[in-house]
């Protein structure tokens, strides 16, 4: 049976298509593949009586999918830790670190000095006792697996009371929760959203069988007002009189809230919790990102109570959550920049973070000159949840009724995102590298 409409019958095959389609970034097989969706999209266009052009319908699919690779932007948004841009550029010792981790054999798991098998991250988790203090350290791929290990291993079927203004949801459906579930542990919360006071948690030790207490940091919002909360020394010592472990989830915290390697703490960094004071206060297991505000790779960061962090170390699922060779050794880079005191020459978080107005107008006046735009005052945000609020000064360029180029800006070999602002397109130059100041410069003004 053939296709009533003539339309059908001119469709041509996949394979006369394909072999009319070109695009280097792309496989032979991957460019069958596109020719054939374009085929099927076509026929399905004709029957819904629409003129169809299988060529224009391909390249627009090919577009699509070359713009979906990974691959290189310039972030001028102002959102330092931006997570939809893989947050923060890591350093360029740790990303030598990572390349030559991943391009060569290494003694991932081999003791040199032995010359046999040995334990994998044993260099960072030396950095990490050095740097927080703690007893023992253990590294997963992300923090949310830092929370699922630990609760785990140390409170599967058992109560963990937490309170009811630190069950956090974050970006990408994380739920606190949902993971609480996913681990065996039970939920308990206790006090009130805007109070929790340590009676709750008191009345929650007495009343079920808790395996520890969980607190939570607040990373990624506030509560203001009429508020009450129980810190961690406090919380240390109701666990200390239970017998139970304080596990604190810091999420985005600090190494140091001191920042000792800075020569003062920046004002918009409130009071983002330290690593370093957790465990002095008492908290038996402290976990936090290798990103959000360290500056590394993506990690989730367990440090505190050797016997508790070998029971993590020797849980089932450890082995599913550890981290590769290159994330290691790039987390290891970023770590030793810490303990020789070069943070805020080595790290790009920080020298973004911390970077004056003054420099930034002298960038951001040429280029808006350029463009005819104007320079006024604004302000960037850390991001991905870290430091909620906080805003750092910093000038941005506004072109003034252009937001219709933001779309523009994202079709280029090196694409740009900006800031969208009621109708408006803003340039943050906070966290774009002074070498591609020009790239915008020319690209706006060819899209101009």
């Amino acid at each position: 049976m053939t296709d009533a409409k003539p339309e059908f019958r001119n469709l041509p095959s996949v394979d006369a298509l394909a072999t009319t389609l070109h695009e280097p970034g792309l496989s032979r097989a991957q460019i069958v593949e596109i020719a054939r969706s374009a085929v099927d999209l076509a026929r399905a266009q004709i029957g819904e009586g629409q003129h169809v052009d299988p060529a224009a319908i391909a390249e627009a699919l090919i577009a699509s999918s070359v713009q979906r690779k990974l691959r290189r932007v310039i972030n001028a948004t102002g959102v330092l830790l931006h997570t939809n841009l893989g947050r923060a550029p890591i350093s360029s010792a740790a990303a030598e670190a990572a390349v030559t981790a991943a391009s060569h054999y290494s003694n991932t798991e081999f003791d040199l000095s032995r010359g046999e098998r040995g334990s994998r991250g044993d260099h960072t988790r030396e950095l990490l006792k050095l740097l927080t203090g703690a007893e023992d350290a253990l590294v997963v791929n992300n923090n949310a697996a830092a929370v699922l290990l630990s609760l785990a291993a140390l409170a599967a079927d058992r109560s963990v009371p937490v309170s009811r203004g630190e069950l956090v949801e974050i970006g990408g459906s994380y739920r606190l929760p949902d993971v609480m579930t996913a681990s065996g542990a039970r939920l308990v919360e206790v006090g009130t959203t805007n109070k929790t006071r340590r009676g709750d948690f008191e009345t929650a030790l007495h009343t079920y069988d808790c395996a520890m207490v969980l607190k939570v940091h607040q990373a990624n919002f506030e509560i203001r007002g009429f508020t009450a909360s129980v810190d961690v020394g406090e919380l240390a010592s109701l666990c200390q009189a239970r017998g139970i472990p304080l596990v604190y989830d810091l999420g985005s915290g600090l190494l140091d809230s001191g920042t000792p390697w800075l020569p003062s703490v920046p004002p918009w960094l409130g009071e983002e919790p330290g690593v370093r004071q957790a465990v002095d206060a008492g908290a038996n297991l402290v976990m936090f990102s290798g990103d959000k505000l360290l500056g590394g790779p993506q990690a989730g960061i367990i440090v505190g109570d050797a016997d508790l962090v070998a029971r993590l170390r020797d849980h089932p699922l450890r082995r599913a959550l550890r981290v590769d060779a290159s994330t290691d050794a790039a987390l290891a880079a970023t770590l030793e920049s810490y303990a020789g005191g070069t943070v805020a020459s080595d790290i790009p978080f920080w020298r973004m973070a911390t970077a004056i107005s003054a420099e930034l107008v002298a960038r951001s006046s040429p280029l808006a000159a350029g463009i005819g735009a104007t320079v006024e005052p604004g302000f960037s945000i850390v991001g991905a949840g870290s430091a909620p609020g906080a805003r750092i000064e910093s000038p941005v360029v506004r072109m003034v009724g252009k937001q219709s180029l933001f779309d523009t800006l994202l079709d280029n070999a090196l694409p740009v995102v900006a800031r969208r602002d009621r109708g408006d397109l803003l340039i943050d130059l906070r966290a774009v590298d002074p070498t591609d100041d020009a790239h915008i410069q020319a690209v706006i003004q060819a899209c101009l």
